[in-house]
């Protein structure tokens, strides 16, 4: 959704799935992942739909799947939720997407620092 109204919305979307994730999934779910991070949510110019990009870091990978999955199973709960707290006609559809730039990001410093390694 482009426009000033749109990154608004967009950025109170991002902050209040961070919330709903930190309670009430962290409450019903003990064993998620200890780092889960909203790292943009970009909202459909009608509002019907919102692509959710998470990133979610754990040293277990198995961990860190199911803790993806457990996102989206609850998308449906997490829309409750976000119907209860901003006041919108409609509250989008969410659809969770995994966000790679932190594992990019951490391959790209294991190669400069393995290429730094190689120099001395």
């Amino acid at each position: 959704m482009k426009g000033i109204r749109g990154e608004r919305l967009a950025g109170e979307f991002q902050k209040e799935i961070s919330a709903v994730i930190s309670s009430r999934i962290r409450s019903d779910y003990p064993r998620l992942s200890a780092i889960i991070s909203v790292t943009e949510v970009d909202v459909a110019p009608d509002l019907k739909s919102a692509k959710v990009y998470v990133s979610v870091y754990d040293t277990d990978k198995q961990r860190a799947e199911d803790s993806f999955q457990i996102l989206k199973e609850n998308a449906g709960l997490i829309r409750r939720e976000l119907s209860k707290v901003m006041h919108l006609r409609t509250v989008p559809e969410l659809r969770f997407l995994k966000d790679g730039s932190m594992e990019y990001g951490e391959k790209i410093d294991k190669i400069l620092f393995d290429l730094g390694k190689k120099d001395e």
